[in-house]
């Protein structure tokens, strides 16, 4: 394949020179350096931390303690196979035995809800005893066979240009998907689960995948939640998310060996301050700060963002991409435990914390706490999830720890808290009263302690991610998704990264298609520049 033309222009003193300049070392931003590297292109990666990654990376963040914690995001989903494949990835997602657990009390009685992964007669018998009937889980298994065949007809698309919303319809409608394209494309989510489901509770699970990380009700007429409930829905065609063996540091560590194999060069400790995408003779020009705090620049004929757009936005000095500052929602909680909470349900501990735990999601409860979150207060209570990675993988457990079989991990994600509505204490407070008014014995209790005699937990607000990770309002997917359709005629064969800028994309979560692990807008991003060069390379060689 050609390469892109060469500049005629001399570059300024200091300025190197290459075909592609990558900003930002998070996975997708790697994905996109190991295509272009591979397919030969001179590839340059800034990354401003001293490691690369983004929100896929692990942590050991106990001293004395050798476990290897997925410090941000956790899960994977939505990353395809195809990627994998191609960059010859070494990684491995392993299914969890359980799909989700929910505590619930009801008439001074403690119960839950079990879902496996494969719902069976556990399941079944778990919807009858908590629902009083079989409705509800004759309801469940039809419309998650109906958001299957949504999922099998549209994730196939996502690495491919872009269609046309009818283009896309009529995929769904072959796969028999008619009626999931109307609950998630035409009207707010919660209408078709109020349908659907009777139990107040089982509503709630459904309309988690809707809400987590968005800043959003179940009626929203925006239908920002509904784009939030389809992402988590289609992965890999069945919407399963599975545990990345390793923690999902070991994701961020394949990607970067792949690219660098390939020949990127990568650098950490460099801070851009400034993308000039007419620096003369086609190409760009991005200045950044080097490790010893040396102002360096490069140039390239392509620049790709993988920073959110209104990072983009600002280095660019002017217009572009952006729209309204994005706004995060969540808390994060990591913690070591000596063992597991029994809980007042009688549920094995061990069972329930190995899916997605579900604390305080009903759906009166999940429309509450938006409404509270709205009025500037931290709800309460503070619809969370839970999950055990220890359960499915204990690889992340030093030598020492992993000795020991009852000690585990626990994930909690808390919905709902906006910047500004409590302070960190408050919030982990509120977090963790809400998981132990489910629990037989505190929680508090079965903390490990580190090596300075302090309770192993570590949270995470949306001020430490913007802090942390130059995530602009610590808005974990860079802006509200968009749908995986061309809203305009124009993006119709395009690959939803272009900015209006000719040669600067986003490669980012922020682009269209983005969001999650997935490395579909690195994908992406490398075969608009590849196209573009392979273009270039028939107009030279017809005499364009």
């Amino acid at each position: 394949m050609a390469l892109p033309e060469r500049a005629e222009r001399t570059p300024r003193p200091g300025a190197s020179r290459h075909d592609v300049v990558v900003v930002g070392g998070g996975h997708n931003a790697l994905v996109a350096a190991a295509y272009l590297a591979r397919a030969g292109l001179h590839v340059t990666l800034l990354e401003r931390r001293d490691e690369v990654g983004g929100a896929a990376v692990s942590a050991t963040p106990f001293p004395g303690l050798d476990a290897r914690l997925s410090r941000y995001s956790y899960l994977v989903s939505l990353l395809p196979y195809t990627i994998v494949r191609n960059l010859e990835l070494v990684v491995e997602l392993r299914s969890r035995p359980v799909s989700s657990y929910t505590p619930v009390r009801r008439a001074g009685r403690d119960t839950g809800l079990l879902v496996e992964r494969r719902p069976g007669a556990a399941t079944e018998d778990s919807f009858r005893r908590l629902t009083g009937g079989d409705a509800d889980f004759r309801a469940w298994r039809g419309f998650y066979d109906q958001l299957g065949r949504l999922a099998r007809a549209l994730a196939p698309t996502l690495l491919n240009p872009l269609l046309g919303r009818g283009q896309l319809e009529a995929l769904a409608r072959e796969e028999g998907a008619a009626q999931a394209w109307e609950w998630v494309f035409e009207q707010p989510i919660g209408a078709a689960v109020e349908r659907y489901f009777g139990d107040d509770a089982v509503r709630g699970v459904v309309l988690t995948d809707a809400l987590i990380g968005t800043d959003s009700w179940a009626g929203d007429p925006s239908l920002k939640q509904n784009r939030c409930f389809l992402y988590h829905v289609m992965g890999g065609g069945d919407g399963e998310w599975r545990v990345p063996v390793g923690g999902m540091g070991s994701v961020a560590e394949a990607l970067h060996r792949s690219a660098a194999d390939a020949g990127a060069r990568i650098l950490t400790g460099a801070e851009v301050l400034h993308i000039d995408p007419d620096a003369g003779g086609g190409r760009a020009e991005v200045t950044y700060r080097d490790a010893a705090g040396r102002e360096q620049a490069v140039q390239a004929g392509y620049v790709l963002a993988g920073v959110a757009p209104a990072v983009l936005t600002r280095l660019l000095g002017r217009g572009g991409p952006g729209g309204p500052h994005p706004r995060g929602t969540q808390l994060k909680i990591n913690m070591l435990l000596d063992h597991l909470p029994r809980l007042k349900s009688g549920a094995d501990p061990k069972v329930a914390f190995a899916g997605t735990f579900h604390i305080d999601e009903s759906a009166a409860q999940l429309r509450a706490a938006y409404q509270r979150s709205h009025d500037g207060q931290l709800p309460d209570p503070l619809p969370s999830e839970v999950y055990c990675h220890t359960l499915t993988d204990r690889s992340i457990l030093g030598k020492d720890l992993v000795k020991r079989p009852e000690v585990q991990t626990l994930t909690l994600f808390s919905l709902h808290t906006l910047p500004g509505a409590a302070d960190k204490d408050e919030m982990v407070r509120r977090a963790l009263a809400g998981l132990d008014a489910y629990l037989a014995e505190p929680l508090a209790d079965c903390l490990a302690v580190d090596a300075d005699g302090k309770p192993c937990l570590e949270a995470k607000t949306t001020e430490d991610l913007e802090a942390e990770l130059a995530m602009p309002g610590g808005h974990i997917f860079h802006r509200d998704l968009a749908w995986p359709y061309a809203e305009r005629a124009d993006q119709v064969g395009k690959w939803g990264v272009e900015t209006g800028i000719d040669n600067v994309l986003i490669c980012g979560a922020g682009a269209r298609r983005g969001g999650g692990v997935s490395g579909i807008p690195g994908h992406n991003a490398a075969r608009a520049v590849l196209d573009r060069v392979a273009d270039a390379g028939r107009r030279r060689s017809s005499g364009i």
